[in-house]
């Protein structure tokens, strides 16, 4: 039965009185903010830099762009509503834990979040569902990769920052040979890149991922695929087709808009980027300061 309005109203008061969480944790100083808008909603931050947006009344809603185009592959990598087995490095606030859970009911995740005060924290204030299929570890996002069984998921979201950086051992052609070691045949891999210009990480990210994948894509703000900003791009890979069509659909419906590029055009982006070894891999750049203000 639908709530009644007052209700609704009551609960958003509430939240609206609700004082910020402060607590430090591993990867320093973590804040959840009380969204004034939504009733039981937070916005996770650390050190300032914001990480996750999580409504517990409504799991399936993703306030940060990014995070909706991750979100766009998790609906397009099956059919809708059947039970997958994801993988998610970086766990934050477990936003796309929660995702998944919600519209793919009966699930099976694995998430690695090296912070492991954080992942007390987030637990105590913002409680995953009791009857999700969630197992969390806490450790380096790479060596809990290594723990996933061979042929095991089918679906690998990376999305995990060291003060605002991806570190470089998540970045290499090596680290995406363990992604396809737990991947099943034609399953999925979905990273979070954060870049500005002259977008030389990203172009050698994609390189990489081109090295190790049949088939690419990536979605983007048009501002931040033509250098003008900082920003996130969603770098999507598979051995098959991807459903390139319908993810621009729905990329393109966004509340931000974002455009997907794909095939030679995409080929073309990486301006003859060479793929990404161990040996000379290294951190994501660091935003501007402006970027969080």
């Amino acid at each position: 039965m639908a709530k009644s309005a007052k209700s609704r109203s009551s609960r958003r008061e509430r939240n609206a009185d609700a004082a910020d969480v402060v607590e430090t944790v591993d990867g320093g100083l973590a804040q959840l903010l009380p969204d004034r808008d939504r009733a039981r909603a937070w916005t996770l931050l650390i050190d300032g830099a914001p990480q996750s947006h999580v409504d517990l009344d409504d799991p399936a809603y993703l306030s940060f762009e990014y995070q909706r185009r991750l979100g766009h592959v998790v609906d397009l990598v099956a059919p809708p509503g059947r039970p997958i087995h994801a993988v998610h490095l970086g766990g934050g606030a477990f936003t796309l834990t929660r995702y998944v859970a919600a519209t793919r009911a009966r699930s099976t995740q694995q998430v690695v979040e090296r912070d492991a005060a954080l992942v007390q924290l987030v637990r105590r204030e913002l409680p995953l569902d009791p009857g999700a299929r969630i197992r969390v570890r806490s450790m380096d996002a790479r060596e809990g990769l290594g723990k996933v069984p061979d042929g095991w998921a089918d679906l690998v979201i990376a999305d995990v920052f060291s003060g605002a950086r991806t570190p470089a051992h998540l970045t290499s052609t090596e680290f995406l040979d363990e992604v396809r070691r737990a991947l099943k045949p034609g399953g999925c891999y979905a990273a979070n890149v954060a870049d500005g210009p002259p977008l030389s990480h990203l172009r050698g990210q994609i390189a990489t991922a081109a090295a190790r994948f049949a088939e690419l894509a990536l979605v983007a703000d048009p501002t931040v695929l033509r250098g003008k900003r900082f920003g996130n791009a969603v770098l999507v890979a598979s051995d098959l087709p991807l459903p390139l069509a319908e993810l621009t659909r729905r990329a393109a419906s966004d509340p931000h808009p974002g455009r997907v590029e794909h095939g030679r055009t995409l080929t073309d982006f990486t301006g003859g980027a060479t793929p990404v070894a161990d040996a000379s891999a290294v951190a994501s750049p660091a935003p501007p300061p402006s970027v969080f203000r």
